[in-house]
């Protein structure tokens, strides 16, 4: 599946924007994070809060290149960048004393892509 097959405009955008990320700041990451979005969102990570429990430390900044959602429970203070997230998960982590960033705006604060661990 190619980019050419999406339909939702802001995803097309999102991808394109990754892949030029990862050109200038040579930061593959993005490009990575790109490619996945590429494939059919059948394929995409779904990432529990509990996963993040277990496998996140305090302070860092996750990348989920999909979903995050709401099961499990969360006590670390802990940056999430995902495209999508429920409304329980996006919750969750605010309540932990974490901050839940839209992939775009992770981007533009992270844009060499340093610091981040991929989960998914």
């Amino acid at each position: 599946m190619a980019i050419e097959d999406k339909t939702n405009p802001n995803l097309i955008r999102l991808i394109e924007d990754l892949k030029t990320q990862a050109r200038e700041n040579e930061a593959p990451i993005w490009r990575d994070v790109a490619e996945r979005l590429e494939k059919p969102s059948k394929n995409w990570a779904e990432v529990n809060l509990s996963s993040l429990q277990r496998n996140a430390d305090d302070g860092e900044t996750i990348v989920i290149p999909g979903k995050l959602l709401g099961a499990g429970l969360l006590t670390k203070e802990i940056t999430v960048g995902a495209f999508k997230a429920s409304k329980s998960a996006k919750e969750s982590v605010d309540e932990a004393g974490g901050e839940f960033m839209d992939l775009r705006d992770l981007v533009e604060k992270k844009p060499e892509g340093s610091d981040l661990k991929m989960m998914g």
